[in-house]
């Protein structure tokens, strides 16, 4: 595929861009929440078992990931056990702990929700070349980390409206 030329356009212009997908995205959370029957703190902590693979997520990392406490974790977990989204399973290494595991037909469930936006977003970058690409997914991985030390600097008080 070679890059089509496009529009100049200011660094403005593009956080304006994002600023627009990313509320596009609190709602999409919304809705699919809604769709799933779950709600966004629910739906946040699935994502978050649901990435974390063959390397299943103990109950303090879900609360650290999600900025919530491990009491706020255990009525997460609570609410996506009853609902059959995950399990938690004894920590092999640690019988005091346990670890989270997403069950696999409700996984199945939640990807069939997003396949259709990331087969969407596929065809996106379709229209990007290679290099392009790259770009872009070094940018998503900066800016990722730019929003962590942000939301360290709000959670440390370092960060203030006034």
């Amino acid at each position: 595929m070679q890059g089509k030329t496009r529009p100049p356009a200011t660094a403005a212009e593009a956080i304006q861009g994002m600023d627009t997908y990313m509320a596009l995205g609190v709602v999409g959370q919304q809705e699919v929440a809604q769709l799933l029957g779950l709600n966004v703190t629910d739906l946040t902590c699935l994502g978050y078992i649901l990435g974390a693979g063959d390397t299943p997520l103990g109950a303090g990392d879900l609360a650290e990931r999600a900025n919530l406490t491990t009491g706020a974790v255990t009525g997460v977990l609570n609410r996506l056990e009853r609902a059959g989204y995950a399990h938690r399973r004894p920590d092999p290494a640690d019988r005091r702990r346990v670890r989270v595991v997403p069950d696999p037909t409700a996984a199945a469930r939640v990807v069939a929700v997003y396949e259709p936006m990331y087969a969407r977003l596929a065809a996106v970058f379709a229209q990007y070349t290679p290099d392009e690409v790259a770009v872009i997914a070094d940018w998503f991985q900066r800016a990722a980390a730019e929003a962590r030390a942000h939301l360290e600097d709000i959670r440390s008080g370092r960060l203030s409206p006034g």
